[in-house]
């Protein structure tokens, strides 16, 4: 027995000189068969080393080299691998990456094919979050300026959480405690697991799209870093920061930060402080309502203090002064009104003579001779036009008349006869006899002609050209 890389044989020789036979691979025969023994030699392992040379493709796949102090591997991480990392890759970064060593045989190239990626020393996820926490650093979005107040009495409330969760029953208990009648909204959410962040950021965008939401509360209880991923998710971010709700975070405990609680515009500690947060108590309000209508009355009564003061400082005195001012500002008001009087009853009176002498001249007796002669004219030519207009349409006429009664005439039955033609009936009952099968021989008949008619007896009865006699 032999393996692939015993040499081989030699062949036995029958004689001095002769030839025996011998395998010949080409270059692909022998590439395939090294990929097929590297891959089932070496179908998982684990290899550490730091990632240099990285490059993304369009097509989802990433390439890089992993090396150490004395040697480097060539590294594939196909699109499918590389969706499932909670982290980045990045030049300099020290992993330790799990796959399959192969051989691609178009370049005899020695590689390994990645499908596990982790980071060597700090966490996979710890690591995912400071990415993305200085990636969205950078973007602003945990910019203060961005961050809007919260409303000083929310109408509606939405809350973000899960059902089943403590967070949302002591969210309720508090906002019913505080001020009972505030409408509450729930987006029900998983709040963990694998599609979590899915639903957290479709719950966000429900709330906005219905309308009237005046703040939101994102809300779960504490956990382990893995229980609280779905809060460091980017859409989950991307989400908070594109609301047009302003968003409280209320994620874990206190001492749990995740990205959520950095983009949104307020975070609280605890589900609990977000809902004493977003609303304040009855009392309170009554408290603060009593305090400004208690400032108000001491406002008012200061004001009418005042006023009293400086009417007595005034003295009557000046108050006599301020009437008589008034009176001689009435005074004047009266002469320019009777003045602006006069002036109107002057430009009136002016422009009335005028149009009585303009009306004087052209009803003059030769203006008006003038006017009347022109009339005259003018109706003399409208009456030969009228005139004229009649005839025209009385000519018309009689030839519309002319043409009826030719048409007449020629419908006329008489015309008929006049060309030859004569009108038969039976003469008992005057019905104009139309085949000769309605009368019989020896039957009256009475002929009407063009001029005149004949009485006549039927001697002979002849049906379609023949003679029947006797019928």
């Amino acid at each position: 027995m032999r393996t692939l890389f015993d040499p081989p044989e030699r062949p036995a020789e029958s004689e001095p000189g002769a030839r025996g036979t011998r395998r010949v691979l080409t270059v692909s025969e022998l590439n395939a068969l090294a990929q097929a023994t590297l891959e089932q030699a070496f179908s998982s392992v684990w290899v550490e080393g730091e990632i240099s040379n990285l490059r993304r493709y369009p097509s989802g796949h990433t390439y890089f080299t992993l090396k150490d102090a004395g040697a480097q591997l060539s590294a594939v991480l196909f699109r499918g691998a590389a969706q499932t990392l909670p982290f980045r890759p990045e030049d300099g970064l020290k992993v330790l990456a799990r796959g399959t060593i192969s051989l691609y045989a178009p370049r005899g190239a020695f590689q390994i094919i990645v499908d596990a990626l982790e980071p060597a020393g700090l966490g996979a996820l710890q690591l995912a979050f400071e990415q993305l926490k200085a990636r969205l650093l950078a973007e602003g979005l945990f910019d203060p300026a961005r961050k809007r107040p919260l409303p000083f009495l929310p109408r509606r409330i939405g809350i973000v959480s899960s059902l089943q969760g403590a967070a949302l029953r002591d969210i309720l208990k508090v906002l019913a405690r505080r001020f009972a009648n505030v409408e509450v909204v729930l987006a029900p959410s998983r709040v963990q697991g694998e599609g979590a962040s899915f639903e957290i950021v479709e719950a966000i965008r429900s709330l906005n799209r219905l309308g009237g939401v005046d703040v939101m509360i994102l809300a779960r209880g504490g956990g382990s870093l893995e229980d609280l991923w779905p809060f460091n998710e980017e859409r989950v971010a991307r989400a908070i920061a594109a609301s047009g709700v302003p968003v409280i975070s209320a994620v874990g405990h206190e001492v749990d930060v995740t990205i959520a609680d950095l983009v949104a515009d307020r975070r609280a500690p605890t589900p609990s402080a977000a809902a004493e947060m977003v609303i304040r108590s009855k009392e309170d309000l009554a408290d603060r309502i009593a305090a400004w209508r208690s400032r108000l009355a001491s406002a008012q009564r200061l004001v009418v203090a005042r006023g009293r003061q400086d009417l007595e400082e005034a003295g009557a005195a000046r108050a006599g002064e301020a009437l008589r001012g008034r009176m001689r500002d009435l005074a004047l008001r009266v002469d320019d009104l009777t003045g602006r009087l006069h002036d109107s009853l002057e430009r009136r009176t002016t422009g009335a003579r005028h149009a009585l002498a303009i009306l004087r001249e052209r009803m003059t007796p030769g203006r008006l001779a003038e006017r009347l002669l022109g009339r005259r004219a003018t109706f003399e030519g409208l009456g030969r036009l009228l005139l004229a207009s009649i005839a025209a349409r009385l000519q018309r006429a009689r030839g519309a008349q002319a043409a009826y009664a030719e048409r007449l005439q020629a419908l006329s039955p008489l015309a008929v006869l006049a060309r030859g033609y004569a009108i038969c009936r039976a003469g008992g009952t005057g019905t104009i006899l139309k085949d000769s099968a309605a009368v019989r021989t020896g039957d009256a008949v009475s002929v009407t002609l063009h001029r005149g008619s004949l009485g006549c007896a039927v001697t002979e009865v002849r049906a379609d050209g023949k003679r029947e006699e006797g019928v």
